[in-house]
């Protein structure tokens, strides 16, 4: 698969249900209910993106400003086809999507991480290090406290300011 044949676009509510299909056969991440997806899709287009390939998603990246801070996009999930991995999708994508005119007065991105997702990690390394800026981590929802330890502990990495 050539990443430069890969259409990157808006979500549309058409795309809930091969989202919700993409993320269920990515491992790493929790699966959410095919109507979430859609949601996502449709209420959340302008702070998401898709990745498309010969007429199937092999990307998905789903976000939102913070009500508290909109000036903080916060990424939820970022789901790649196993046939797109490895060739610097997700890392474009996510350029992609900062550089969006929804997105023009966004300083900062947030996202949670498990401590041993050692492919986000890299990935949000390297947006911070492309942005020549700073990624800080801290543990925002321990394994005991809000997981009942049935989900391992999520740490809050912060990218910014983001340099445009």
């Amino acid at each position: 698969m050539d990443i430069a044949s890969v259409t990157l676009r808006k979500p549309g509510a058409e795309d809930g249900y091969p989202v919700n299909k993409l993320i269920s056969e990515t491992p790493e991440l929790d699966s959410n209910s095919c109507y979430c997806n859609l949601l996502q899709c449709s209420h959340f287009s302008d702070t998401s993106i898709v990745a498309e390939y010969d007429g199937d998603v092999v990307g998905f990246i789903s976000g939102y400003h913070k009500p508290q801070s909109t000036s903080t996009l916060f990424i939820w999930q970022v789901a790649i086809a196993s046939k797109a991995r490895g060739q610097g999708l997700a890392s474009k994508m996510l350029h992609v999507l900062i550089e969006r005119k929804d997105n023009v007065l966004v300083s900062h991105i947030e996202t949670t991480i498990t401590a041993e997702n050692s492919a986000s990690w890299a990935l949000f390394n390297r947006l911070a290090k492309d942005r020549d800026t700073t990624l800080e981590r801290s543990l925002i929802f321990n394994r005991a406290d809000h997981f009942n330890d049935k989900h391992d502990s999520e740490f809050l990495a912060r990218i910014g300011p983001l340099l445009r």
